[in-house]
């Protein structure tokens, strides 16, 4: 007589199965978290059911569905990709593998911007929205603000709308590349987190990278051009006063601080991370 795997039988499973995979050696891997959210997922339920019925015996097929998921997590594949959903600025936002998955990292341009701009009203852009983590966290605090979000992705687009509908903020959405869609505006705030990974970067071939959208991740063989279309090409769309903040990576902070400079910005300055990194640029743009 087979006997249904209960839920702490399968999480042991899935805890020794990651622990000694790829995943398990990820920065930040947590092994027994994502079983959990997996084992979860798989069963339809909240991750405290795990703790409170580690005696519940799962059906065949949600046994089958945790396992498939566990391999799939195992090889690599963002834990995001595999639930659907990623939590950022305390949103549930859906994600799929056209968008990339939030980092915590970024919700340090929601930080900035809700620090230089306290105002009530504001227009603000966000370029290259992905799922619309950037739009919809601000859209949450600053709920007058009018927001425009854009990207070349028609199928991210989609989704971001689909996150706007569900959690009942408004957001102009507009499909395009960069600053097209704005033309004939100006904001207070420009924000965006473009892509700044060299196409030969190593990251870009292992690890969760290479299950995440190519052209999200890197503009090609120079990881700064799109940093570079972004900090040249702001002036001509921020009002007078306006701010521009840019997510990069963590050994890009002095160029783009230059390259916001020659664009005429003043009080450039780059903010750190949590883990210590120089995450983000932010400049203030005073002409018209």
């Amino acid at each position: 007589m087979t006997v249904n795997p209960t839920v702490a039988m399968l999480l042991a499973e899935g805890v020794q199965q990651l622990k000694s995979s790829a995943t398990g050696g990820e920065p930040g891997a947590n092994p027994e978290l994502d079983a959990q959210l997996l084992l979860a997922h798989a069963l339809g339920i909240e991750r405290t059911r795990l703790k409170s019925h580690p005696e519940a015996c799962a059906e065949p097929g949600q046994a089958e569905q945790f396992r498939e998921l566990l391999g799939r997590r195992a090889g690599g594949v963002p834990l995001a990709y595999l639930t659907g959903w990623r939590e950022f600025w305390s949103l549930r936002l859906s994600v799929s593998p056209a968008v990339l998955v939030p980092r915590p990292e970024t919700e340090l341009l929601v930080e900035r911007a809700l620090a230089l701009h306290p105002g009530h009203t504001a227009r603000v852009a966000d370029l290259g929205t992905g799922c619309g983590a950037l739009a919809l966290a601000l859209a949450s605090e600053r709920p007058r603000w009018r927001i425009v979000a854009t990207d070349v992705s028609a199928p991210a687009l989609e989704l971001a709308r689909a996150n706007a509908e569900r959690l009942g903020l408004a957001i102009d959405w507009r499909h395009g590349s960069w600053f097209e869609p704005l033309a004939g505006q100006r904001f207070d705030l420009i924000l965006s987190n473009p892509p700044y990974v060299a196409a030969d970067d190593a990251v870009m071939a292992s690890g969760p990278l290479s299950h995440e959208p190519r052209a999200a991740l890197s503009p090609g063989a120079d990881a700064r051009e799109c940093l570079r279309i972004l900090a040249r090409g702001a002036p001509q769309y921020l009002s007078r006063g306006g701010w521009l903040l840019l997510e990069h990576g963590a050994s890009q902070a002095a160029q783009v601080r230059n390259e916001l400079v020659l664009a005429r910005f003043a009080h450039v300055r780059s903010h750190r991370d949590l883990a210590g990194h120089e995450r983000m640029t932010e400049g203030h743009y005073d002409q018209i």
